[in-house]
């Protein structure tokens, strides 16, 4: 029987490397203690890997983007103002009829509630005109139309029939005198009024049956922006028109038949 001499060292691990080069280690060779301390030290090492990715997945986007454009961005420096070239985006988009017909009505109407202007008090049942005898119906519409500068009004808001009247007739007189033609006279609407408004229908009818009748060329409701249906434009002769002067210019209308 041959006996091995010991050096007295424990080395477990001498013929590893002659035992691997003649034979390959077979799965499953493992004990069960070893196979249990591998697979341990394996969810060890998962958990840690999949913790650092749940930490990574869980940083903002914009932090990371933002260190990789500061990272990107290291180290440059802005152009000068006089070797940039500006660009000019021209938008291609197509405009929708509807939201353009939608604007300019809402524009119209923003301009109808701040100015009046839009509002055709002509096209109104509380609409008013007259002329005086043998004016042409165009001077009234000419009269609403502004072509006559206003050069004096009176208000009458507040006033009873008889103080109405004096305030009326005091104002005409003194327009008259000082050689007003286009005046302004404000009545209101009447709105509160049960059957009609009173004076604006007496204003109307002092003007075409009262002593001034004769001093009228003519008579409309104002625009919009100076009272609207609520107001009268009056234009004025600068002389009454009698009998004998109505004689005349009917003798010179027919003369020119």
């Amino acid at each position: 029987m041959k006996t091995s001499k010991s050096s007295g060292a424990f080395s477990p691990f001498e013929k590893l490397k002659d035992l691997l080069e003649k034979k390959p280690l077979p799965s499953g060779t493992f004990s069960a203690a070893e196979s249990a301390e591998i697979d341990s030290n394996t969810r060890v090492k998962q958990h840690k890997v999949s913790k650092s990715n749940c930490e990574i997945d869980h940083r903002p986007d914009h932090e990371n983007d933002m260190n990789l454009f500061l990272e990107a961005m290291d180290g440059v420096k802005p152009m000068r103002q006089g070797n940039r070239v500006a660009q000019h985006i021209v938008s291609t988009a197509k405009i929708n009829a509807d939201d353009d017909s939608e604007s300019e009505a809402l524009r119209q109407l923003n301009i109808l509630v701040k100015t009046g202007e839009g509002f055709v008090v002509k096209d109104t049942p509380e609409y008013i005109e007259g002329t005086g005898h043998n004016v042409h119906p165009k001077i009234s519409t000419r009269l609403h139309r502004g072509d006559f500068s206003i050069q004096a009004h009176v208000d009458l808001h507040g006033f009873g029939v008889e103080d109405a009247r004096n305030a009326f007739e005091n104002f005409i007189k003194d327009s008259i005198a000082t050689g007003k033609r286009a005046v302004l006279i404000v009545h209101g609407r009447g709105l509160s009024s049960p059957d009609r408004p009173v004076l604006k229908t007496k204003v109307v009818e002092w003007l075409t049956r009262g002593p001034f009748r004769k001093w009228v060329i003519a008579f409309s409701s104002a625009r919009s922006f100076d009272g609207g249906a609520g107001a009268t434009y009056v234009l004025l002769r600068q002389r009454p028109l009698t009998r004998r002067y109505r004689k005349k210019v009917k003798h010179r209308y027919n003369s020119k038949k």
